[in-house]
């Protein structure tokens, strides 16, 4: 989708259940949202993923009248909190990469209340030197992004031959001078000083081990000013591993994600029941105990949700289709509707619910299937009207 924005049409890519955690991805210079695209693909059933083209990149036009600002961190992360603002979040989780994380720390000490927490890939406090920056300016200003392609590109990947790396330069040579200069200027300006002693955690620092354009002093330097943080470096890896790295940038990011397990069992399986059910879905359940039925829902927090759902072997998408399956099989109906609308929080979509009944027919029975069809349809339709 476009938004229009401070004078510019962005486009915007949002993915995931809506009532999900929000997580903003932050792209690079010279690239776009899709460099992130493995990592949203994976994250977008657990978390609602929100990405956009920044200001001269991708499909997001580049304000003429907007020149002298432009080149300005702050101004970067002006923007990326007017996404969030034209699509109803308060505040996010941020994941950036290069100089998407340095807007990220430029929007969490600005705006801490807005920030959830930092994942910061391959960034540094500053790029030093700016002349290095200026440099490239002119070069890009005097023969375009391609005078500076085989430079970057090296700096960015360690096989260029891969088809994953083919894919970044293509990203790169398809970026109009002004939003490389732009974004070039930003970065020569920054300055770790504004930024020293208000950024807070939670927060992971990842860095590739061979990153010449933000190397792993750099990843440190983050790591030291972010009290808590935590820092991986990435054997063999370069500047921009997003593709060449996928599945360990994803791992480290779903690991930052993941939520702290509670000592308490009881403790973290209510704050299960919460992320799968909904706040408000519990709170109506809590506030309707009686003595009665209190030790059963003491024990069924503690014990299903506190010591089933929370434990690592199978992720939360898939319990989630597992317990659809097993409810519908078993017509528990009041189960199987509530796990439906659970979907919304656990990245099921309507396509997967429709493989779980068709498998549920051919192994528990036909009936039962399309009883849990019609459920699932009425149901899948309110929640189509209030989302």
């Amino acid at each position: 989708m476009f938004i229009a924005l401070r004078g510019m049409a962005v486009h915007v890519r949002v993915e995931g259940p809506p009532g999900a955690p929000p997580l903003l991805m932050l792209h690079s210079l010279g690239t776009g949202l899709h460099v992130w695209d493995p990592q949203a693909e994976a994250m977008a059933r657990t978390h609602r993923v929100i990405r956009f083209d920044q200001r001269g990149h991708g499909l997001t036009s580049n304000d003429p009248g907007a020149a002298a600002a432009e080149g300005s961190m702050a101004s970067l992360a002006e923007d990326a909190f007017a996404v969030l603002d034209a699509l109803g979040v308060r505040a996010a989780h941020l994941a950036g990469i290069s100089i998407g994380g340095r807007i990220a720390m430029e929007m969490a000490a600005t705006r801490p209340e807005r920030v959830l927490s930092l994942f910061l890939l391959d960034t540094a406090l500053e790029f030093a030197p700016a002349s290095n920056w200026q440099t490239r300016i002119d070069a890009v200003r005097a023969g375009g992004v391609a005078s500076v392609a085989d430079g970057v590109m090296a700096r960015w990947v360690v096989d260029p031959a891969l088809p994953s790396s083919r894919a970044l330069l293509s990203m790169l040579l398809a970026t109009p001078s002004e939003g490389y200069i732009g974004g070039a200027e930003a970065l020569r300006d920054a300055r770790a000083e504004p930024l020293l002693g208000r950024l807070r955690g939670p927060a992971t620092v990842v860095v590739g081990e061979l990153d010449q354009a933000s190397p792993v002093s750099a990843a440190e330097a983050i790591r030291d000013a972010i009290p808590g943080s935590s820092l991986t470096v990435l054997p063999g890896r370069a500047h921009i591993p997003t593709f060449e790295a996928a599945d360990e940038v994803t791992a480290a990011l779903q690991a930052h994600l993941a939520p702290v397990p509670a000592d308490d069992p009881l403790d973290a399986g209510l704050a299960v029941r919460k992320a799968v059910l909904g706040e408000e879905h519990v709170a109506r359940a809590q506030a309707a105990v009686t003595p009665l039925d209190a030790p059963f829902q003491n024990y069924i927090t503690r014990n299903v949700w506190g010591q089933i759902w929370t434990r690592p072997g199978l992720p939360r998408h898939t319990r989630s289709l597992l317990t659809l399956a097993v409810t519908a099989a078993l017509a528990r109906e009041g189960e199987f509707g509530l796990h439906v609308r659970a979907t919304r929080n656990t990245g099921v979509t309507p396509e997967e619910i429709a493989e779980v009944l068709l498998q549920v027919g051919a192994y528990a029975g036909v009936p039962v299937a399309n009883h849990a069809l019609k459920i699932a349809k009425t149901i899948l339709a309110e929640m189509e009207k209030t989302s």
